[in-house]
């Protein structure tokens, strides 16, 4: 199974009054006022709530024979605490070991029979998903199988099958990021920008101590305190019939119990703090720079606009940074420039990769002189054009999957509580204007306390500085 890129409680009152403004949850949300224009597609759907608290979004498209589930629990690695991390994308794969009525070891094996494809699993800061396309014909199989696992779990969960997907997770770990080129880099970076007590400081992949620690009370307190209808939502995209699909669902899921919805404690971003962090790489061939700073969270105010500023940044051939570093002055292998939105906060981020022999002071002068720039200066007209079209072309060509579909409403209703927002998040980059973003970088951009990781390979390279 996979788990997302990117990042537990107790974090001192300190760290959220020191936090600024735009760094705290929620703030400036995509207003339900926002207007979109008439091009926008409508991502026409239902929406209800079963009594148990189960929230259900229908969209149905009767093009193909095909139909795409999707269940979001609304917990990720953002949930966790000191001590447990890892423990959000550890149940990701508890969740494929079984369940009473199916058995052991049973649900790729049924969906695999039925023509099932796409069947995952993922772990971020802000949720777990579960999703499988089937035929339509075997919709009905597919309900079974999510309503089994969400309320007949715990009586398959053993030692044994807790023990194996502990070790499971842990090569993953080593896979995946351990034994990977700056995956130290990864970590490093995550505990400069990260104290102590917030989520955000271990990847979602936890760490091997808490991981290896994790006792099967711990798994199934964890399931009953998330893993509950009112902290569920399905969605159902494809080629089904909504006057019947209804009864369906309230067949597999409607019986299953009531229980409070569990509440997240949103956390601030911790007050910006500058760092500088040497890592040497045992797997890296090639040195490598990260520039982080502090960040709105995921729809936040200003979100949009770092997006559309990465990209006049780091843009692969038309990038300034990338120009510069990779084309003229042939500095840099690589430039990757990104704005990650996640629900508390998020981060944006600079990374060069340098080519062999290459002067990273003069890397630092070209990216820090860029960055500064971006804080005082507005973006040409062209750029903006580019960022946005390039949005729009995203968003507009990931309608045509049914599960990018059924991912986009459920990341609207999970973030902005309704699942057709898309009209309100183009509209955050159809609006933005070039000192819009230039404001937003002078407040994100805070030179004085950037975090800085810097990789160094451990076997020589030979020339440079």
């Amino acid at each position: 199974m996979h788990v997302s890129n990117l990042r537990g409680w107790l974090v001192g009152l300190a760290l959220v009054a020191a936090a600024p403004a735009w760094a705290q949850p929620g703030a400036g949300a995509v207003a339900p006022t926002a207007q979109a224009r008439g091009d926008v597609p409508a991502l026409e759907h239902q929406k209800y709530v079963l009594p148990n608290g189960l929230e259900v979004i229908l969209a149905p498209d009767s093009r193909v024979p095909l139909v795409a589930v999707n269940v979001w629990y609304h917990v990720g690695s953002g949930g966790e605490v000191p001590g447990k991390t890892g423990f959000a994308h550890l149940f990701e794969h508890m969740l494929f070991q079984g369940s009473k009525n199916v058995g052991e070891d049973r649900h790729f094996d049924v969906l695999k029979n039925i023509g099932a494809d796409g069947v995952n699993g993922t772990t971020n800061p802000d949720r777990t998903n579960y999703f499988e396309v089937v035929p339509s014909n075997q919709l009905e199989t597919a309900l079974w199988l999510e309503s089994d696992r969400m309320s007949h779990l715990l009586e398959l969960v053993t030692q044994k099958s807790l023990d194996n997907q502990i070790e499971v997770v842990r090569n993953e770990r080593r896979q995946r990021y351990d034994n990977v080129p700056y995956g130290k880099a990864r970590f490093a970076l995550y505990e400069a920008m990260y104290p102590e007590g917030h989520p955000y400081r271990y990847l979602t992949i936890g760490r091997h101590e808490d991981l290896a620690g994790a006792s099967l009370e711990d798994v199934k307190d964890f399931w009953r305190t998330w893993y509950v209808p009112a902290n569920a939502t399905l969605t159902i995209v494809g080629d089904f019939d909504p006057a019947t699909i209804r009864a369906s669902i309230a067949k597999w899921f409607g019986t299953l119990p009531t229980a409070k919805k569990p509440t997240l404690v949103m956390v601030p971003a911790p007050a910006p703090r500058a760092a500088r962090v040497e890592v040497t790489d045992g797997f890296a061939k090639l040195r490598q720079i990260t520039w982080a700073f502090h960040s709105p969270a995921n729809f936040g105010a200003g979100d949009a606009e770092l997006d559309v500023l990465a990209n006049a940044l780091g843009a692969q051939g038309t990038g300034r940074l990338y120009k510069t570093l990779v084309h003229e002055r042939q500095l840099a292998q690589s430039v990757s420039v990104y704005q990650s939105g996640s629900q508390f906060s998020g981060m944006f981020v600079v990374t060069v990769t340098a080519q062999t022999g290459a002067d990273l002071a003069a890397i630092e002068e070209v990216v820090t002189a860029a960055l500064a720039q971006a804080r005082t200066a507005p973006l040409t007209d062209a750029e903006l054009r580019r960022a946005v079209a390039l949005v729009e072309a995203r968003m507009i060509y990931g309608l045509e999957g049914l599960m990018a579909r059924a991912n986009l409403l459920q990341a609207y209703n999970h973030y902005l509580g309704a699942p057709d927002r898309i009209g309100a998040d183009l509209a955050r980059y159809r609006n933005a204007t070039a000192d819009g973003i230039r404001a937003t970088a002078a407040a994100v951009i805070d030179l004085d306390h950037a975090v800085v990781v810097v990789t160094t390979p451990s076997a020589p390279q030979g020339g440079g500085k």
